[in-house]
């Protein structure tokens, strides 16, 4: 990779980490906001500078349909709406990397077993991070009212992620990449996502869509392994790392441990939706 594509997305994934440092004072998010955009335009515009890249037409088209659908939402939401936003635009990022594991795995072409792993364990975080950041859009946006509860539903959750990591197991040690295999694996990690969420009440709400938020980062960061960007492995990195802290201090303002949000929904615990 040439010199100037990688010091713009080293430039670029500094600009993230500035940013993020800004957000950490009510003083100065906004300016972080704003440090953090700019290391996003950088790192974009370094990538169109690879040599050898193939649909530019695509990406610009993607990057205007995109870009003028989160200005035009953006302008519209009001400041009480703002937490439904946030989930909904984790959940993209979350289908973003499943969607690159996805189109590596369409290829054909893994290139060894960490890289194969890393892609599957990025497909994985990314599914149940889209499909449970949806699930919390709808409970806080108001199209699902109440919480869904499932007969034995911890075991349910154990099963089904148990099953999910067995079909992700089999794509990494299988000798070539089986479609029926990751279509399945797809579904089990989408269906993971939303039976993980449909039962939280929304009190709860916040500390997993920060938790989603996290597992977003990881899941950019192991498909910036896979696609060999440094800028989006160190991206991911630093929101992972930033969505586990907030998560953690969320769950200990509120006296409750994650698991006990996870796994005994205060709708469950309190006899009806918080």
């Amino acid at each position: 990779m040439p010199i100037y594509v990688q010091g713009g997305w080293f430039i670029g994934a500094l600009l993230f980490i500035f940013g993020l440092k800004g957000m950490s004072s009510p003083a100065s998010a906004r300016q972080g906001i704003v440090t953090a955009g700019y290391g996003m335009l950088v790192a974009i515009a370094a990538t169109f500078f690879i040599p050898g890249l193939q649909n530019l037409a695509l990406m610009l088209a993607a990057l205007l349909l995109g870009g003028a659908a989160a200005w035009i939402s953006g302008k519209k939401v009001q400041m009480t709406d703002m937490p439904q936003m946030v989930a909904i635009y984790n959940g993209m990022g979350g289908g973003a990397a499943a969607a690159i594991a996805a189109v590596e795995f369409a290829r054909g072409e893994m290139h060894g077993t960490v890289v194969t792993l890393l892609a599957t364990l990025g497909a994985l975080i990314g599914a149940v991070s889209f499909s449970g950041s949806v699930v919390a859009w709808a409970k806080l946006q108001g199209v699902m009212n109440k919480a869904f509860r499932l007969p034995a539903q911890n075991a349910v959750n154990v099963v089904l992620a148990l099953v999910t990591v067995g079909f992700g197991a089999a794509i990494v040690i299988a000798p070539q990449v089986d479609p029926m295999l990751v279509g399945a694996f797809f579904v089990l990690a989408l269906v993971l996502g939303a039976v993980i969420t449909l039962p939280i009440g929304g009190a709860d709400m916040p500390v997993v869509i920060s938790l989603f938020n996290a597992f977003t980062g990881l899941a950019v960061g192991f498909e910036g392994f896979v696609m060999g960007i440094p800028a989006l492995i160190i991206a991911g990195i630093v929101v992972g790392a930033a969505g586990t802290l907030l998560t953690q201090l969320m769950a200990k303002a509120m006296n409750r441990p994650i698991s006990n949000i996870l796994f005994v929904p205060m709708a469950a615990a309190g006899g009806g939706e918080a």
